[in-house]
């Protein structure tokens, strides 16, 4: 989206008389094509970001988990530090080294103070921001990422128990990052996992929402197929999983997931914001129950940036996968405020 001259325009106007930035994780694309070509797409936008916040001005940096492989130098260098590295905790910092990609990163956004933590960071006493992706260790519609980490915890030694910590976590996940990052490195251009954002989860779902007679067929047959689909990677030991991959499932699914991450790793806030998802909320018509965890904490979902028109339905300018969604938080105490900078009225 921020391709853009008009849309970019507008996240910079947003800018004024903010001192931080969050980048809520998938600030770069690595899945798409090498490195080098991100950094090259994503350096005009880093510019004008780091220019409008200013020598004063701040920009937090969280990895997700297309862009994860930004932090493997950095994990390789604690790996091969002496003694056992202290654990990830909810909140670390991270560094890097000059010509590593989150030093390439800093570089583009000068003169703004850089910092980047993994895997979340606190941003109030009360507020707590998260990229997300470890919901998608627990969430039971069957996603891309939710299949690959399904069979990457059948193949460590302590399978079947359920992950308690940071490392748990990374130790299921980032070796399926890793061998996507992989993939799309080895191919320069765009391979990778293809320009959707979901791949097949995505095509799934473009063909199950399409309305008229058009695609009826195809329709009627993939429904029929799934239940059988997820049937059998039940018995394949990768569920639980349900068939349901309608938008509201989508998000209560999302919503259970991240809520469960939550409990694991003992965030106690009562604000949490997160993205991954891309279904910003809560909105208007949500029920706020859905966005409440029993703990009581308040979810805040950031949205994406990504245009993504299979998830637009029939109305995109009020779709809560549209982008240009971001939170903003005052240090008065104020907030967490979801807007969309994008809106005509935004």
């Amino acid at each position: 989206m921020l391709r853009s001259e008009d849309r970019r325009a507008k996240l910079i106007a947003a800018l004024d008389g903010v001192d931080r930035l969050v980048l809520l994780g998938d600030a770069l694309e690595l899945r798409h094509g090498p490195l080098r070509e991100a950094l090259a797409r994503s350096r005009p936008v880093l510019a004008e970001l780091g220019a409008a916040l200013g020598s004063g001005g701040e920009v937090v940096l969280l990895p997700g988990n297309h862009d994860h492989e930004l932090l493997a130098p950095w994990l390789s260098r604690r790996a091969l530090s002496d003694g056992q590295p202290p654990g990830l905790g909810l909140e670390t910092a991270v560094d890097w080294q000059a010509g590593e990609g989150l030093g390439l990163v800093a570089d583009a956004l000068a003169p703004a103070a850089v910092s980047v933590r993994y895997p979340g960071v606190w941003l109030r006493s009360d507020v707590y921001a998260m990229h997300g992706h470890y919901l998608d260790l627990h969430t039971t519609v069957p996603m891309f990422e939710r299949l690959g980490a399904g069979v990457t915890a059948r193949l460590l030694p302590e399978r079947g128990r359920a992950p308690e910590s940071t490392e748990d976590y990374e130790a299921v996940l980032a070796p399926m990052y890793a061998l996507i990052h992989g993939l799309a490195q080895a191919r320069p251009g765009g391979a990778g996992l293809g320009r959707s954002s979901h791949g097949p989860s995505t095509r799934a779902w473009r063909v199950l929402n399409r309305t008229g007679r058009r695609g009826r067929l195809r329709r009627l047959a993939l429904r029929a197929a799934i239940p059988a689909a997820v049937r059998a990677l039940q018995l394949a030991g990768l569920g639980p999983l349900h068939a349901d991959v309608s938008g509201a499932e989508l998000r209560r699914a999302g919503l259970r997931s991240i809520a469960q991450v939550l409990e694991r790793l003992h965030v106690e806030a009562p604000h949490v914001i997160f993205g991954h998802t891309h279904r910003a909320g809560p909105l208007a018509g949500d029920d706020p129950a859905e966005w409440t965890t029993g703990s009581g904490t308040r979810l805040i979902n950031s949205g994406c940036w990504v245009y993504e028109p299979s998830y637009l339905g029939a109305s995109p300018s009020t779709s809560p996968y549209r982008a240009g969604f971001a939170v903003r938080l005052d240090p008065d105490g104020r907030g967490p405020e979801l807007v969309n900078l994008l809106d005509e009225t935004g």
